[in-house]
């Protein structure tokens, strides 16, 4: 009999490296929209894989997508159906249900693909949140900020990588904010078809920054992590680094995963991974935003070399509803990314990769950027060019070393 397939929404290139170490062939079914299907030439990077079963083009995002999708293939027998972009979470969590498979369940995917909604459902069950209210115009910031003296930051509720995100720290800069932040292109990232939008204006929440990381089984964690990140400077919140783990007091420690526990028991969380922001202001967490899905930037990986553990293995080994072996609660080791600073303009020159690869705990070093080619200012996630992820025995070992590997590189720009 041939193995029940896996179903996949959102294609990710790391994806099928990590599954051909424990999938069997012709088993893996990617589910993508046509037009990024067509504008990643998603077809061409999937061809030759033995994984694959079949590429479905379907526009997954749209209302009633999963449910369509149900009843065109009733017979289709999933084994698992799970999302790996942030679009594809509620698609993946109802098609689930529709299975009868394990899953985040579709309310609770709602709720955390909408950060208004997750911002009352929380705050309801008494977890901390900045204040918060959707606004349609520049001058409804500006009357936020005057009933909320200090930085706001202006965001997006429904996109993801930070698109759409600034930090405003004066009436002065609102209409050129909302002006920047409005204009949302994630390029071949997303379908053609535009996107709702709505915006939110919050309170700006000062201190450091984590994220947790969590394997959930029927709405109870069985493994989480804290990872510490860095940002760029300036007003776009985009992260320039990671290390796991965290280095944290226990209480605080107990606390962030306790916290990441409450947010998935308010919004129903059944079956899956989450990855949960939090900033931490005078010892109370406050709530940034929650994804039912792995985290990017390489986190994921960085887990998997620090504990060490194979998380992407786990992960479809509980959504196939398969006993667990016993997880570790610690680290082993310590893991770092860091991303590229790199001014903006056409580039003439890449230099240093090779010195950055060849650096003793240096374990991976990823560069998009190429001569000819264009750095974008720094919007989002997407417009970072390049990064270096490293192993070391603690974090702050992983951080160094990670920050010099980094420096090797140049990217050389002629201002546009």
């Amino acid at each position: 009999m041939t193995e029940r397939p896996i179903v996949i929404v959102g294609f990710v290139p790391p994806a099928l490296p990590s599954l051909a170490e424990f999938q069997a062939d012709g088993t893996v079914i990617f589910v993508d929209e046509p037009d990024v299907v067509r504008k990643r030439d998603i077809r061409s990077k999937v061809a030759d894989s033995p994984l694959m079963r079949e590429l479905i083009e379907w526009e997954y995002q749209l209302p009633g997508a999963a449910d369509e999708f149900y009843n065109t293939r009733p017979d289709l027998d999933p084994a698992v159906v799970v999302p790996l972009q942030e679009y594809a979470t509620p698609f993946a969590a109802r098609l689930a249900e529709r299975y009868g498979l394990p899953g985040a369940t579709g309310g609770a995917a709602l709720l955390l693909r909408d950060k208004l909604l997750l911002r009352k459902v929380t705050g309801a069950a008494g977890i901390a949140n900045p204040e918060s209210r959707p606004v349609a115009t520049a001058g409804q910031v500006r009357e936020f900020m005057a009933e909320h003296p200090g930085k706001v930051v202006l965001k997006p509720a429904n996109r993801q990588a930070a698109v759409g995100t600034m930090i405003i720290n004066g009436p002065a800069e609102v209409d050129a904010a909302w002006a920047a932040c409005v204009a949302q292109d994630e390029g071949i990232m997303v379908p053609d078809r535009a996107m709702p939008l709505q915006m939110l204006v919050e309170r700006y929440v000062h201190g450091p920054e984590y994220s947790v990381e969590m394997l959930v089984r029927d709405g109870e964690p069985v493994f989480a992590n804290i990872t510490d990140k860095v940002l760029y400077p300036g007003q776009r919140p985009v992260e320039l680094g990671h290390v796991v783990p965290a280095e944290l007091p226990a209480e605080l420690d107990a606390l962030l995963k306790q916290r990441t526990a409450d947010v998935l028991r308010a919004v129903g969380f059944g079956y899956g991974i989450v990855h949960c922001e939090w900033i931490v202001d005078d010892g109370t967490p406050y709530l940034v935003e929650c994804a039912g899905r792995f985290a990017g930037d390489g986190i994921a990986e960085l887990i998997e070399r620090a504990y060490p553990i194979k998380l992407v293995e786990l992960f479809y080994t509980l959504m196939r509803g398969d006993d667990l072996p016993e997880l570790p609660a610690t680290a082993a080791r310590a893991a770092a990314v860091r991303f590229l600073d790199v001014e903006p303009g056409q580039i003439t020159a890449v230099t240093g990769v090779e010195a950055a690869t060849g650096m003793p705990g240096v374990v991976s070093c990823h560069v998009s950027a190429v001569p000819g080619g264009t750095v974008n200012e720094l919007r989002s996630s997407w417009d970072r060019v390049g990064s270096v992820m490293t192993v070391a025995d603690t974090p702050d070992e992983a951080v160094q070393l990670a920050a010099k590997a980094a420096e090797q590189i140049r990217v050389t720009v002629r201002p546009s």
